[in-house]
């Protein structure tokens, strides 16, 4: 009988009875080993030479360019055994993709991306085939980020059909192989409320009246941002007259500080379901017998902000809020002090003058305290405090400021403060209240006091009137 290695054997020949380098290709009769008589896995990487001779498989990450029909290729970088047919490289068996999961939203009327997870999916056109339920198959071919993960953009086709249609979605590797079993995805709706715009990856709804805002079945939010302004304090309007404090302000846009230098609040995460959003009315400016009135509350769900303080008249304290309303003067001197913010929300108004110059106190606002005294010895007036400037919205815009303060003196000067940032109600000397009453009046939906005003001069009929408030929601898509 013959011999294997250095002496005779007699039982069933295994791999463990042939020693190394026994048996060689010129042993081998021409189609004596095929691939049914291969086990799967028995040929791996670490089993191929390297640099091997044309006879043999070459191991490598790319390509081998001057070779013979039927030379053997182990692909090193996507794994898998190629054959060189004279003209490309085909693999000796095909490498079939796995689609696993699908993460992402299909939502109606908007673009978003699927990242898809999986095996086989190899280095590029891999094909990725959405079959809506009782409809046409739309092919997206992409490049994968790796074998095992790929990122595709929803075609419109897919994204602008009816929410709640059920998509199969398959991949086919460049093997030109059997599509992966079908992963399923539907058209989600989007939440409703308010005035809809989209910046970057975001979606917001911005709330300048009360109403609602409501995620569809099926559908849960995470990370949600939001702004939520109460309305401003209306001004004082008896003499010497404290500006309105800004309505409360709270945030938890990263970067932004509310009232107080509080740090931004925890974003949220919703479930489907109707969300109560109240915007705060500006208070009313005080007449002729009265002091201003405080904001209204504003609220989204269960995050609530305070109304601004109203401005004080004569004499008298501002009036807590959100942020407090200014302290009215007093010819004597020793006039009232500035209400209080609320913390979190907003700060203090400003203190009326401690001696004889009749200067009342500014608003407070959500980024600073309403001034005291400011160019006493000249106007008289008060600026209210500064506002907080957001970009939830994607533009920088500046939201509740305190309203300006009044100052008579002497009844012989005509002039007004600034608007705080371009958003709180100018405080006046003199007449000029009455003449620029738009000018007194906190801006609409930006939760900002009004200013103060004297009832003494001909015309008058109000101070200035704080802001309405304003809630902003956003998340992205």
């Amino acid at each position: 009988m013959g011999y294997i290695g250095n002496g005779p054997y007699q039982g069933v020949l295994t791999g463990g009875n042939i020693q190394d380098g026994t048996v060689e290709t010129t042993d081998l009769a021409d189609g004596a080993v095929t691939t049914v008589k291969i086990a799967d896995g028995a040929i791996t990487a670490a089993k191929l030479a390297a640099g091997a001779s044309p006879d043999e498989v070459i191991v490598s990450a790319s390509q081998p360019s001057g070779v013979s029909e039927g030379q053997l290729w182990y692909d090193a970088t996507d794994n898998r055994l190629m054959s060189y047919d004279g003209t490309d490289w085909v693999p000796v068996s095909a490498t079939i993709a796995t689609l696993t999961s699908v993460s992402g939203t299909i939502y109606n009327g908007v673009a978003t991306n699927l990242t898809l997870s999986g095996e086989g999916f190899m280095t590029a056109n891999l094909v990725v085939k959405f079959t809506p339920s009782g409809g046409s198959t739309t092919t997206v071919t992409v490049t994968p980020s790796s074998d095992t993960a790929a990122t595709v953009a929803v075609p419109s086709a897919i994204y602008n059909l009816s929410a709640g249609t059920s998509i199969g979605i398959t991949v086919t590797n460049s093997d030109g192989s059997t599509s992966s079993p079908a992963v399923s995805k539907s058209v989600s709706s989007l939440p409703t409320g308010g005035t809809i715009t989209t910046s970057g990856s975001y979606r917001i709804h911005t709330f300048t009246s009360s109403s609602s805002f409501v995620v569809p079945s099926g559908l849960s939010l995470s990370d949600v941002e939001y702004v939520v302004a109460a309305g401003g304090g209306g001004g004082g309007g008896i003499y010497y007259a404290g500006g309105g404090g800004a309505g409360g302000y709270r945030s938890s846009v990263t970067g932004e500080s509310s009232g107080g230098g509080a740090s931004a609040e925890s974003k949220l995460s919703l479930t489907a379901g109707s969300y109560t959003v109240t915007v705060g009315a500006g208070g009313t400016g005080g007449d002729s017998s009265s002091h201003g009135s405080q904001g209204g509350t504003s609220v989204f769900g269960a995050i609530s902000t305070v109304g601004g303080g109203g401005g004080a008249g004569s004499h008298n304290a501002g009036f807590s809020g959100g942020s407090g309303g200014g302290g009215g003067g007093n010819i004597s001197g020793g006039g009232g002090s500035g209400g209080s913010g609320t913390s979190g929300q907003g700060n203090s108004g400003g203190n009326s003058s401690s001696n004889s110059d009749w200067n009342a106190g500014g608003g407070g606002g959500a980024g600073g305290s309403g001034l005291s005294d400011y160019n006493q010895n000249s106007t008289g007036l008060s600026n209210g405090g500064a506002g907080v400037q957001s970009s939830i919205t994607g533009t920088a815009t500046y939201y509740a400021a305190g309203g300006g303060s009044n100052s008579h003196n002497n009844g012989t000067s005509v002039g007004h403060t600034s608007r705080k940032n371009g958003i709180g109600g100018c405080g006046s000397i003199g007449a000029e209240i009455t003449q620029n009453l738009t000018l007194s009046d906190g801006l609409a939906n930006t939760a900002s006091g009004g200013g103060g005003a004297d009832k003494r001069f001909s015309g008058f009929t109000r101070a200035g009137n704080g802001g309405s408030g304003i809630v902003i929601i956003r998340y992205a898509i």
